[in-house]
């Protein structure tokens, strides 16, 4: 095992965060991310020819060894995707309710880490999107309204992008919205937030999945349009406008 440690400035505070690589075997590290007072663990799991990097944002009372989250970012590995699992909160502050439900906090969390990756000599090249899921989903679009165009693709499985409703005018990347048909109340949540996209987006509604997903087959298709919306726009720079509201 090797470990070394890189250190990135802060040009604001003149203050540096470190970050400590912890290599277990050739595809995957461990990263410890510093941020102010705290420090946040992840996972990264990165292949050589990787097309981009997939950062995700869990929903309130998950973490980074969520089975959903593991199988889609597996998934999204075959298919050439660099992934990065990372707890947004640490045990402590997870134990908080405020904490939890606190999106902006959450999201101000993954704006950090997601500048910590782009100064990564072996990140820092890739494009880079958000995969979120349940209030992860919120974080992920209030985090792309704020860096704007270094974010390419969105996905959101199960999300609340309602609770990121005042954001929504400032993001530019790609939005995919994935729902379950039997999860009534947050396919109308789904509807609301869409209408406030403004570039491009779809809604696919999947058919005879609940809100984890959990029925067979349900959980690999939101893998596969996870992949292909990936796929599709890390590529595509020029981000031309499109509508999707498909129901599959």
């Amino acid at each position: 095992m090797r470990s070394f440690l890189l250190d990135e400035g802060d040009g604001r505070s003149g203050q540096k965060d470190q970050l400590r690589l912890l290599t277990h075997e050739r595809m995957k590290q461990e990263l410890k991310i510093n941020l102010d007072h705290i420090t946040l663990t992840g996972e990264l799991s990165l292949s050589e020819n990787a097309c981009g990097l997939i950062i995700f944002s869990h929903g309130s009372g998950s973490s980074r060894f969520s089975p959903r989250n593991n199988f889609v970012a597996q998934y999204l590995n075959k298919k050439g995707l660099a992934t990065f699992l990372f707890d947004l909160l640490t045990r402590e502050e997870d134990q908080d309710p405020r904490i939890r439900f606190d999106v902006g906090l959450l999201a101000n969390r993954l704006v950090e880490v997601t500048k910590t990756l782009m100064k990564m000599a072996s990140t820092k090249d890739l494009p880079l999107a958000y995969f979120g899921a349940s209030t992860g989903a919120a974080s992920a679009l209030i985090a792309a309204s704020v860096l704007q165009h270094r974010i390419k693709a969105i996905v959101s499985r199960g999300g609340r992008p309602d609770l990121a409703l005042e954001f929504l005018k400032d993001v530019k990347a790609p939005t995919l919205l994935l729902i379950g048909e039997f999860d009534r109340q947050v396919i109308a949540l789904n509807e609301q937030a869409y209408e406030k996209l403004p570039g491009i987006k779809s809604l696919r509604i999947i058919k005879a999945a609940s809100h984890l997903f959990e029925e067979p087959g349900t959980l690999e298709e939101v893998a596969h349009y996870s992949a292909g919306w990936f796929i599709q726009h890390l590529g595509n720079r020029k981000n031309q406008p499109f509508h999707d509201y498909i129901f599959v």
